[in-house]
Parts: structure tokens; sequence; C-alpha cells
């Protein structure tokens, strides 16, 4: 099925109802008693945990969007539910991650968002819209469209007042490589070169946030480089926010500057290939010249 641009507007608004719909009925149960359990999924705690506030953010979102599945006859992927294979099958599909940045839900700090995206089948992202309940910010975005924050035209990066400081954003699992230390000595030598005055690192969050935060942080990076094992991230922590960097002119690849495989046919993890989401090409290009040298993760 063909979707045309009004389409497209239409589906991002049903996106953003059903992050509305889900964002508030999270934010509630932060610091709350929860009921937790183990799924199976990568390598990494933050892949395997689950609580039941995923599970019910997620019917929240599945309920508010079921219309559009019939009327536009679309696949869902969502990371609490199973791989059906349409995905592989239908034009378009629905990525949906209910509540991404379980771990630092649970433990009643910042860094978790809703994210729904749309899908092409070729793995093309093209509505994106991400919610953050902690501070109520919502960024949307329709590819060729342009993107929004809080329903305000989302300025070009290259428009953006610039940190004194080199942002990185990443999850837990950076801080264990062996060369991290080489890592942040490399971008500090980047910092020096751009006239600024360091690295400042922010390693909780999901991969959702760490993506947002770094949109917001210019000039900002957020990665993780290829590794043996499942895991990586997967479709769903992805495909929102590569939507949103491509409307505003930010780079969002793999570490071999590829695009974002955004429907792999044989796994939703993005283990095989990294990514890489950077505020600027030139950021971009450094950290992919870091994997090639160090060969992290294989």
């Amino acid at each position: 099925m063909r979707l045309s641009v009004e389409d497209l507007e239409e589906l991002r608004d049903q996106a953003l109802e059903a992050a509305k719909a889900a964002g508030p009925f999270i934010a509630k149960r932060v610091g709350q008693s929860l009921e937790m359990e183990r799924k199976v999924g990568g390598d990494s705690e933050a892949s395997q945990v689950v609580t039941e506030v995923d599970r019910q953010a997620q019917a929240i979102i599945l309920d508010t969007l079921a219309e559009s599945v019939v009327k536009f006859d679309l696949a869902v992927l969502t990371e609490e539910g199973a791989d059906d294979g349409g995905r592989l099958l239908k034009d378009h599909f629905w990525c949906i991650d209910p509540l991404d940045g379980t771990l630092p839900f649970v433990e009643g700090r910042d860094g978790f968002a809703v994210s729904i995206a749309l899908v092409a089948r070729s793995g093309e992202a093209l509505v994106g819209v991400v919610h953050d309940p902690v501070a109520g910010a919502i960024f949307d975005a329709v590819k060729g469209k342009g993107a929004r924050r809080n329903g305000v035209i989302f300025r070009s990066i290259e428009t953006i007042s610039g940190s004194s400081e080199l942002k990185l954003c990443g999850d837990r699992s950076l801080e264990k490589y062996n060369c991290f230390s080489e890592i942040i000595c490399e971008l500090e030598k980047v910092a020096e070169e751009r006239g600024l005055c360091g690295v400042e690192t922010t390693l909780y969050g999901g991969a959702v946030m760490n993506a947002c935060w770094a949109l917001d942080s210019a000039p900002a990076c957020y990665f993780k480089f290829p590794k043996p094992e499942a895991g990586g991230g997967s479709l769903w922590d992805y495909a929102a926010t590569a939507c949103l960097y491509g409307e505003v002119g930010g780079v969002a690849s793999d570490v071999f500057g590829k695009p974002l495989e955004l429907n792999r046919n044989d796994s939703t993890f993005m283990n095989h290939r990294g990514v890489v989401f950077a505020t600027d090409e030139r950021l971009a290009a450094c950290i992919r010249a870091l994997y090639t040298r160090l060969r992290i993760g294989n």
C-alpha cells in the first residue's frame, strides 16, 4: 500500500496520541512497587528485564493504534510481543518500544521513554515519535517533512547553540569496554580540536533517550559498537530516533557509515553492525574510525 504525505501525517498523529496515552501512565508508576521478570533477550540485563508496566503500556499503545493497523494494512513489531514476521510481508509496520530504558525506570530516575515508529519494509523509518514522561517532552518527525519538539519545529542541528563540551551519551555497557579510557581519550582530542573544554558523559539512559539527549546537546554522540553476541539494541530502540535525526541534519548510521538496517530478516537485534548517532558527520566519522582501529567486540 502506497502512503501519501497526508497518510504519514495522519499516522504520525495516531502515534502521538498513543505515546501521550502511555507516557502519563508510565510516569505515575515511577517509584512504585513493581512486578518484574526476566525474558529472553540479548546478553545484557537491560534487554532481559521486563515489568508489568512495560506490558500495560504496550496494551495502551496497541489499543490506540488498532484502527490504523486495519485502515493502512500495517504489520506490528513490539518489544514485548512475538515477532510474527508480518514486517517482512507488509509494506509498512509499526515498530514499538512501550518503555525503553526499563532499568532507569525501575531505579526511579530519568532515561526512559516511549518510542513509536512507522517503518517501510525496505527498513526506512518514515515516522518517529518519542515521549519522555519525566520531562514531558515529545519529539516527532515525518520523513521529508521535518521534526518537532513539543509541537514546535525543531531547528536544524546547525542552528543550535553549541555546548562548551562534547557530550557522550551511552548505556552502562560502554564503561565495560576494555578500551573505554581510550575512547574517552580520542573524544577528548576531538573536543580539543573544536575548541571545547572536554568530554561530558551520561552513561545510564536507554537507547531512545540517549539519542534524544545527544540531539539536544550538540555537539554530541551516542553509539554501540558491533559484537558477536546477540544484543546491541533492537529495531524498536532506534527506528523512531533514526527518523528524528534524518529530519534535523544529524547522522544515524551503522559503524560502517551505512543506513541502519531497521528491518533485518534474520533478527531484531542490531549487534551485527552497531549504531552511530551523531549531531554532525565529522563526529560520526571519528567514531567509525575509532571502531575500525580498535575493532571492539570482534
